[in-house]
């Protein structure tokens, strides 16, 4: 959402072997949908159905169609120049490769002390609730094969969403990996994220999924709702199995492309 300024930076960094390009637009009031159209013709447009992170996301997955998902910040302060990295982990087998701004090779410009605290006691409270050792978990910066993507169903709406995600596969055994990352700081403009706010709203992420049984199947129809139907989950029994709808949006944006 208004990432104009941006989006130059960022584009002109992406692997020029990429199948697609999708670009999630939260309504901007700039040029957003202008810039990224005159610098790449091929972007695929889509309005995002309601509003915040986990909206954007949902609408986004529902739409791709390539064999790998990237999710990717358009602010600049994740680098499209480390795709291949991401990239390769899943090759070598990962199903979900997530940055680390906290292993050798990573780093972040961004950080404020209140930030990595938080994320210290929130990274800390995962590994000792899920049996896991991550490093890193307010992270935004994460690669996925499509195939995962019923087990990983989003229904929130937040910045909570990437913490869900890391959530949703471990309590599916997906086989998760951490990448190092360097976080740099937005280029221009200002973000949503309100640690204090965002911050209880993952912990209670964390604690919703530490209680709950596997519901796969029970976030279906959630997800297709956020997703403004453009995704559908299919459930036979215990098995499910996700396909999106690859029409055109209905929004004027999204109709042009």
């Amino acid at each position: 959402m208004n990432e104009a300024e941006n989006l130059p930076h960022v584009l002109a960094r992406l692997p020029a072997n990429i199948h697609e390009l999708i670009l999630v637009d939260g309504h901007s009031a700039d040029d957003t949908v202008a810039v990224a159209r005159r610098l790449r013709p091929d972007v695929r447009v889509l309005t995002q159905t309601h509003q915040g992170k986990g909206n954007a996301l949902a609408c986004g997955f529902a739409m791709a169609t390539g064999d790998i998902i990237v999710m990717l910040d358009a602010d600049g302060s994740t680098d499209p120049g480390e795709i291949p990295l991401f990239i390769s982990a899943l090759l070598d087998g990962a199903d979900f490769a997530k940055g680390s701004r906290y292993i050798p090779g990573g780093a972040s410009e961004d950080l404020t002390r209140v930030r990595r605290m938080g994320n210290r006691f929130l990274t800390g409270t995962v590994n000792v609730l899920f049996g896991v050792d991550h490093t890193d978990l307010c992270y935004g910066y994460m690669a996925f094969w499509r195939r995962c993507l019923p087990q990983l169903t989003l229904d929130c709406t937040g910045f909570e969403v990437e913490t869900l995600l890391v959530l949703r596969a471990v309590r599916a055994a997906l086989n998760v990996v951490e990448v190092p990352s360097l976080e740099r700081s937005r280029l221009s403009g200002a973000g949503n994220l309100r640690p204090v706010r965002d911050g209880l709203r993952i912990m209670r992420t964390i604690l919703r999924e530490r209680l709950r049984r596997d519901r796969t199947a029970l976030y279906a129809p959630v997800w297709a709702a956020l997703t403004g139907g453009l995704a559908e989950i299919t459930t036979d029994g215990g098995s499910v199995s996700a396909r999106a709808r690859l029409t055109r949006p209905t929004s004027d944006t999204a109709r042009r492309d």
